[in-house]
């Protein structure tokens, strides 16, 4: 799978005293965000074209199943891609409210770092931690 396409678009960079969730900040990480869910759902219409155009008739068994075995690999990870634009748009929706970049759990601030890295994250790094700890 091809690198996210809002890896592209550089890091913040915070200025000196600016507070945490400026307007400058709201807006690089709604760009990222807008951007990686407008490649999610290109990806989503390339599988559908490239189905529409390869689903073909095969004339050998083999190269039949292989192929169906293909697409029903491309769908599973657009299934998982269509749950993560889920996840950018309620993401979107908390920086319209305002909440974004504060942690669901303990309402600390989650450090840009970790925003760059995962523009989803609504859990600061030690409450993240925690819950993965509960779950094995």
């Amino acid at each position: 799978m091809p690198e996210p396409i809002f890896q592209d678009i550089p890091d913040y960079k915070s200025k000196k005293g600016e507070d945490f969730m400026s307007d400058g900040q709201t807006q690089h990480f709604k760009a990222k965000l807008n951007a990686w869910k407008d490649q999610l759902i290109n990806d989503a219409e390339t599988t559908i074209t490239h189905i529409q155009e390869d689903s073909s008739k095969v004339a050998d068994i083999n190269d039949r199943a292989t192929l169906e075995e293909e697409f029903a690999l491309e769908l599973r990870t657009r299934d998982r891609e269509r749950k993560l634009i889920g996840k950018i748009e309620k993401t979107l929706h908390l920086i319209e409210l305002g909440d974004y970049g504060y942690c669901k759990t303990c309402g600390a601030e989650i450090s840009l770092m970790r925003l760059e890295a995962r523009p989803t994250a609504d859990e600061c790094i030690d409450c993240k931690t925690i819950a993965e700890r509960k779950e094995v």
